[in-house]
């Protein structure tokens, strides 16, 4: 792992006298990804220099301790330190996510369970969405479906983190799957407590770039919208259902009044949802983890559960458990998150050994 990092630091002295020509700014596009890459590589050679530095300190204490023994100890402090150094640079040397930057599109659908499966769904939804707000990023309603009781059949939220930093998909990206709750449904006369589910999936969002959509290869579809809404709803056809051709990916909108606002809601999902299939059918890692989020919205293929009386949060992939799930389903998820990204680093620590 270590052998490449000479490497690294002469790109990284070769990216900064690049940034430093004038003429490299005149091409806004390449100065921005010149300048992505010297920032990805920045933390990586300082640590390095750090490293460097304090093996010849230590290999020099070691030669001054033939003559002062005191050196000795000093030379002991420099190796720890060394060390400590060498475990951040094993971090910082892991291949990140390229689509950590990138904001998200998020699916929660109702599993089994009837209409407290549709109330733990929109519960879900206001968690993510109070999560967002927590972190300061936007959220935006694409679609949605809603019961009489305030529940969510299914909605399709798009969740933007903005400029600068780590995008929405860094964090919500270990969301997808299936999510249970144990509980005495609102609907329940006798108190008994109730299991069901429901299902998140996790995208991220892509750019007109990324994803070429030819329009040949669309089937567009309206249709009056139904359900809660406004005066539009049921009065003209504005709700869109575009169906791509080739892969069979149906993506339907109906949020918006106008059936214009609606087509690009659903485009943008349908981008993502090529996107993240693209990445699948290239990697078959990629295709694994895909596949381990929403098959069929059950029971038993639960990644996480939700247990009001006992206020307990348990996530079966990592063994995380603990008992605050007033403050998780109010949008407090950082410490479950950091679980699971904890994880999957040892993960990759351990494949790169």
């Amino acid at each position: 792992m270590f052998d490449k990092l000479g490497d690294l630091a002469s790109e990284h002295a070769e990216l900064e006298r690049a940034l430093a020509d004038f003429a490299v700014h005149a091409d806004p596009e390449q100065a921005r990804t010149l300048g992505k890459r010297y920032r990805e590589l920045t933390p990586i050679v300082a640590a390095y220099r750090e490293w460097q530095q304090l093996g010849d300190d230590e290999q020099a204490a070691r030669e001054l301790a033939h003559e002062d023994s005191s050196f000795a100890a000093e030379a002991d402090q420099m190796a720890a330190g060394r060390a400590e150094v060498e475990e951040r640079l094993r971090t910082l040397l892991v291949p990140k996510d390229p689509n950590d930057n990138r904001d998200t599109i998020l699916e929660v659908k109702a599993g089994e369970g009837g209409e407290e499966s549709a109330l733990f769904a929109g519960d879900l939804l206001r968690m993510y969405q109070r999560y967002a707000e927590r972190h300061g990023w936007k959220t935006e309603i694409i679609d949605s479906t809603l019961t009489g009781l305030g529940g969510v059949k299914d909605a399709t939220i798009a969740v933007k983190a903005g400029r600068g930093g780590e995008g929405a998909w860094s964090r919500l990206k270990y969301e997808g799957g299936v999510h249970r709750v144990q509980r005495v449904p609102v609907t329940e006369s006798q108190g008994r407590i109730h299991t069901s589910a429901a299902g998140v999936l996790v995208m991220p969002e892509a750019d007109p770039v990324d994803v070429q959509v030819n329009d040949n290869d669309l089937r567009i579809d309206v249709y009056r919208s139904s359900g809660p809404g406004g005066q539009s709803v049921n009065t003209t056809d504005s709700a869109v259902r575009i169906t791509h051709v080739p892969t069979g990916i149906v993506v339907s909108c109906q949020n918006e009044k106008s059936q214009l606002q609606n087509k690009e809601s659903a485009l943008r999902v349908l981008r993502a949802r090529l996107l993240a299939q693209a990445e699948a059918d290239a990697d078959a890692k990629a295709a694994a983890e895909r596949k381990a989020q929403v098959r069929t919205v059950d029971r038993s293929e639960r990644v996480r559960t939700y247990n009001f009386p006992e206020n307990r949060i348990s996530d079966h992939r990592v063994g995380y458990k603990a008992y605050n799930l007033d403050q998780v389903i109010d949008g407090d998820l950082d410490a479950v998150i950091d679980a699971l990204a904890a994880a999957e680093l040892q993960e990759k620590l351990a494949e790169g050994a």
